[in-house]
């Protein structure tokens, strides 16, 4: 076998490369796979980019197939899928997630592969991490028939949380941004849009999403008596300040943190398995495509890194094609 391969790396805080790997052969209960495509995740994986993550997360940020540490040298990502060129006869040529990070080939256990359906085309397979994160986030908040429902933060979670919630039956969703560019996006989910000015109050439920700390008091402001914001976002160094003066204590809201690191115990029972296995299911619909809004070439990753943590590159995800073509926009 080719025992070769290529890697992303962050060399240090905000400067990146490609080096070579040597691959073992696989052993038996392990598979070869060939990638096809990843996704950047802007949230965690920008702030792991500019160097971001507190000494204190250092253990819980790792990764599952990191390797160095914080902050660098570190290979890190974990939205990866391929093509099994090497193990079980039932796996060979079947295309795979795999919480891997940015790399042309890799050997993985067969358990950390989920084949992805037939239905789901492997171009959107990319996905699978961040809709697992709304999957979670929303076993947590338990939405109700009826529920009024907010969205604050249409990056990639706010975005699959919405996407997500626009199958629920009965339920008023608003998709909320400071960016106007967002309500294409949302349009596009089938939920509506507004700026936070504008955004419609008296919520049951808002799911916090913006990694920013106006983001936050204005979820509070947009509840209904006894509502609940569920925070999605994490902060990493940064400190935010919450108001709980005026009404928060006269109007019992609650603030509760969701985070995919752990099942959440209201689905007692289920498995991290099950949970992603549910999370590819659900990308068989058409409408997460866009959620896909860059694409770049592998060899290209290290040049065009910075301007998504900059945000010279707009995107929700950014999709890396694995192989020879050019890179070509995204519409």
């Amino acid at each position: 076998m080719n025992r070769t391969a290529r890697a992303f790396w962050l060399s240090s805080p905000g400067r990146a490369e490609i080096r070579e790997e040597v691959l073992p052969e696989p052993a038996d209960g392990e598979v070869l796979v060939r990638a096809r495509y990843s996704g950047v995740s802007r949230g965690t994986e920008m702030l792991v980019f500019r160097g971001g993550v507190p000494r204190s997360q250092w253990a819980a940020m790792r990764a599952p197939f990191q390797e160095g540490d914080f902050p660098g040298p570190v290979k890190y990502g974990y939205l990866s899928v391929g093509e099994v060129e090497a193990g079980p006869a039932d796996l060979l040529g079947r295309t795979v997630f795999c919480l891997y990070p940015h790399q042309t080939r890799y050997v993985v256990p067969v358990a950390a592969v989920t084949p992805v359906p037939e239905h789901v085309p492997a171009e959107r397979a990319v996905l699978a991490g961040t809709v697992e994160t709304a999957v979670n986030a929303l076993w947590d908040a338990a939405p109700l028939l009826g529920d009024r429902i907010a969205v604050v933060g249409g990056g990639m979670v706010g975005c699959s949380v919405a996407a997500l919630l626009a199958r629920f039956p009965g339920v008023r969703v608003q998709l909320v941004d400071a960016d106007p560019a967002r309500a294409k996006t949302a349009e596009a989910l089938g939920v509506d849009f507004a700026l936070p000015a504008a955004a419609r109050g008296e919520c049951d439920l808002v799911v916090h999403a913006s990694a920013t700390e106006q983001g936050l008091a204005r979820s509070l402001e947009l509840l209904a008596a006894e509502g609940t914001v569920v925070e999605l976002s994490w902060y990493g160094d940064r400190r935010v300040s919450l108001p709980l003066g005026e009404a928060f204590h006269s109007r019992r809201l609650t603030v509760r943190s969701s985070q995919v690191g752990t099942v959440s115990p209201a689905r007692a029972g289920r498995t991290y398995a099950d949970r992603l296995a549910l999370a590819l299911d659900l990308l068989a619909d058409p409408a997460l495509d866009a959620l896909v809004t860059g694409e770049c070439a592998f060899e290209e990753l290290p040049a065009v890194m910075p301007g998504l943590a900059s945000g010279d590159i707009p995107a929700l995800c950014h999709r890396v094609r694995y192989g020879d073509r050019p890179s070509r926009p995204l519409t």
